[in-house]
Order: C-alpha cells, then sequence, then structure tokens
C-alpha cells in the first residue's frame, strides 16, 4: 500500500512515519510540516554503498546530490555515512563547510558558477569542481593561480541520450544548458584545453541524463557512450582519465503503480556493463561515481496539512483546500507529479473519495494533484502527502508572502526540529 518501508499504520489507524505518530507530530509542529525518517535516509544510503562494494569491489563513491533536500542535518547525516556531496550553488557549499563537511568529497557542480561562488571553492578546499563551459574553465584557471592551488576538475559531458522523462528534467540530450556535446567535437576540445592549463588537473569525466527515470537502459547507453569517450581520449590525446561520474535521476515510488528498478539491479546491472565495454576497449576500470538524491531522500518524506474546506461542484469535482499548496510543494504546477495522499486519521480505511487538493495560493494552478483517491475528509483533517523529501523543500518558495514551513527528523519514534518554521517577521526582516 505505502511506497516506503518507513511508514506504517498504527492501532489507532494513524499514519505513522518511523514509528511517530502523524498527528501528535502536526498537533505538536503545526502544519503545514514537512517530515523526514532518518532510519530511511540512512537504510538508503548503506543500500548504494552495499552495492557498489558488492557489484564494482567498492572502487568509487556515492556522492549525495544535496539539491534534492539541503540543510545542516542531511550534510551531517551523509557526513557520519561516509558519502559524498554534491553541491550547485553557494549556498549549498555553505550549508557543508557550516557543518564541516570534508571539502576533498565535495563535488561542485552548475552551468553558471559565479566568480565568488569559485573562490569560495577554492578556499575551502573543495576536491572536485565540475567545469561546465570553457569561459568557466579559464575562469577557474585564473582564480586557482591567483591562490597559488592546482584544481582537480572533472567536465560536464551531454553524452546525446535522451531519457523518457519530462521534458524539463531531461539533461542529457545535445540540446540542453549542461555541459559540453560529444558530436560536435566540442567536448574533446575542452579535454585538451584543460589538459594545458597550468592550475587545472583534469580527472574525469562526468555526465547526467535525466531525473526520476525508470528504464535502466538509457543509464546504460551513456555508460558506453562515456567509457567510449574515454577510450577515444586517450587515444588521441595520450592522456588517461581514471574516474567517471555517471550522475543521478534513479526514479522513485511516487504511487503504488511506479515501479523503478531496486538500487541492487540498478547497481548491477551499470558495473556489469562498465566492465564489458572496459574490457572491449583495454581500458583500466574507473573510480565510479553515482549521484542519488531524491532516491535517498524522496521516500524517506510526508508533508502534513490540516482541511480547511471541501469544496464539491456536482457533476466536475470535489475540491479540497490546505493550509499549504505551491509555495512549499511547487512539482505538480511544474511537473504534474502524481502523489499519493492520504487522511493521515484513516489511513486503514477505504478511499471513498476523489478530490482535487488545492493550495491556499492566489493562483488557479495552485494544485498538489487532482483525481486523488483519498479516505474520506472533512474539515480539520491532516492530509499526509507521501514522496516528499525531494525538491519540497528545496523548492519552497515565498509567493504570495507565504512562510517555509518546518522540518522535522524522526527516528525511532522520537522527533526533532532541524529547519525553523518561518514567521511573518522573517518574512519582512530583509525589507527596507
Amino acid at each position: 500500500m505505502f511506497v516506503a518501508d518507513c511508514l506504517t499504520i498504527n492501532d489507532k489507524g494513524h499514519l505513522c512515519i518511523d514509528q511517530a505518530d502523524t498527528l501528535a507530530l502536526a498537533a505538536k509542529y503545526g502544519t503545514p510540516l514537512y517530515v523526514m525518517s532518518e532510519s530511511q535516509i540512512r537504510t538508503n544510503c548503506r543500500r548504494y554503498q552495499e552495492s557498489l562494494q558488492r557489484f564494482y569491489d567498492g572502487n568509487g563513491l556515492i556522492v549525495y546530490a544535496s539539491k534534492a533536500f539541503c540543510c545542516k542535518e542531511i550534510c551531517r547525516i551523509i557526513a557520519q555515512e561516509g558519502l559524498g556531496l554534491d553541491v550547485v550553488s553557494g549556498g549549498e557549499l555553505y550549508t557543508a563547510a557550516s557543518v564541516k563537511f570534508p571539502g576533498e568529497k565535495i563535488y561542485f557542480h552548475g552551468n553558471h558558477k559565479t566568480p565568488s561562488e569559485l573562490v569560495a571553492a577554492l578556499e575551502y578546499g573543495v576536491g572536485t569542481i565540475v567545469v561546465d563551459n570553457l569561459e568557466e574553465l579559464s575562469l577557474l584557471d585564473r582564480l586557482a593561480c591567483a591562490q597559488g592551488k592546482q584544481q582537480e576538475i572533472m567536465l560536464r559531458i551531454k553524452p546525446g541520450v535522451d531519457a523518457h522523462t519530462h521534458q524539463f528534467i531531461r539533461t542529457g540530450q545535445i540540446d540542453s544548458k549542461f555541459g559540453f556535446a560529444l558530436e560536435t567535437g566540442e567536448a574533446l576540445l575542452a579535454v585538451q584545453e584543460a589538459a594545458r592549463l597550468s592550475h587545472i588537473r583534469l580527472t574525469g569525466l562526468h555526465c547526467h541524463i535525466g531525473s526520476q527515470i525508470f528504464d535502466t537502459e538509457p543509464f546504460l547507453l551513456a555508460v558506453r557512450v562515456m567509457v567510449g569517450f574515454l577510450a577515444q581520449i586517450r587515444q588521441e590525446t595520450g592522456l588517461t582519465l581514471h574516474r567517471l561520474n555517471l550522475g543521478g535521476g534513479y526514479g522513485i515510488c511516487y504511487t503504488p503503480d511506479d515501479d523503478p528498478p531496486m538500487y541492487e539491479a540498478y547497481l548491477q546491472r551499470v558495473s556489469t556493463v562498465v566492465r564489458e565495454v572496459c574490457g572491449l576497449l583495454d581500458f583500466p576500470l574507473p573510480y565510479l561515481l553515482l549521484e542519488p538524491g531524491r532516491s535517498i531522500v524522496g521516500p524517506a518524506g510526508v508533508t502534513l496539512y490540516t482541511v480547511g474546506s471541501v469544496k464539491e461542484i456536482p457533476g466536475v469535482r470535489t475540491y479540497v483546500s490546505i493550509d499549504g499548496g505551491m509555495t512549499d510543494n511547487p512539482r505538480y504546477a511544474l511537473y504534474q507529479s502524481r502523489y499519493q495522499i492520504l487522511n493521515a486519521r484513516q489511513a486503514a480505511q477505504p478511499q471513498t473519495m476523489r478530490v482535487t487538493l488545492a493550495g491556499r495560493c492566489c493562483e488557479s494552478g495552485d494544485l498538489i494533484g487532482e483525481d486523488l483517491p483519498v479516505q474520506a475528509l472533512a474539515p480539520g483533517d491532516t492530509v499526509a502527502v507521501l514522496s516528499t523529501g525531494a525538491y519540497n523543500y528545496s523548492m519552497a518558495s515565498h509567493y504570495n508572502r507565504v512562510p517555509n514551513p518546518p522540518v522535522v527528523m524522526v527516528r525511532d519514534a522520537e522527533d526533532r526540529l532541524i529547519v525553523k518554521r518561518e514567521s511573518w517577521e522573517d518574512l519582512a526582516a530583509r525589507d527596507l
């Protein structure tokens, strides 16, 4: 029934996350409320690491994509679990640095890193900067020279693989704002340019083909393309690059109908194809990096709301209005994302209603979903939206001057606040 192992129903019929009653959490902290299962997050981290050890002899690193959910506490957990950290902005880097995340295990991505962000990365000792374009490559060389450093980099490559997902979250095809294209020869020119710069050390290649992908075949095609390019680089330049970052994008269950491959099955197939292609091309097995984000934190989160009104339009639809919406979860407005929702008080009961879950913003498109099956709902009930651990808190906005909800972490029924609720005063604090 549920999309994550951390979700259960107690003897009162209430939805629980990591054994904590969601109704009790809503009463304690108020709604809207993001709730995360620490146990689920740690389990997901370990499954990736164990799979990498089992199928690739541990010759690599799992790097958490912090854009999925970034705050001090998640950075602490990721460090404790021994993963690397993928950051894409100065703010994410600052958050990691604030809890002393090991700099050598940070990978700094992004198609437009400002000079001040690159300076901050160099000063903190970020292990690898993933360079997106020639202008950034030249700038980074000059900044590293000014600090008397040689910076390790990878180049982001567009492998020409079109993942079958929403057009807004495809990134591997030639028409993408990210990276260097293979088809045009741009990627090889970037390799040659990086090799000649004295304050840059090129260690490998990176690619990322998209997000929320269920089919493993696009990933396997990307492996073949990228290892082939590594071999081409060696042949044409004499340079052997020893690191290959295949990015992330692994899909999760948002509804019971979703059927993504298990982490272990994905790692097994990818590892097999890497070995196979390297054998055919007589290329040494690269150090393998993978960047899961959504699949680590997405299933570990639920968002709790309070129903304000139920508005039935006969023969049309039933709107259930909640005290949150696109400000704390913009994914339906952006991607028409699907969710499973529950009445947290009657989680085991039959889903007898079909509703459009409507947010509070002055915007017709402010919806969490349409035609969603759910148990009977009435004003005052608590609605739980499942699988909201990724790209909800991190994409939250202040549209209509709505404060952002707090985040609570739960482990073995014990809850703790990890991000405070914003107040109206917080919203106006920087106004002049």
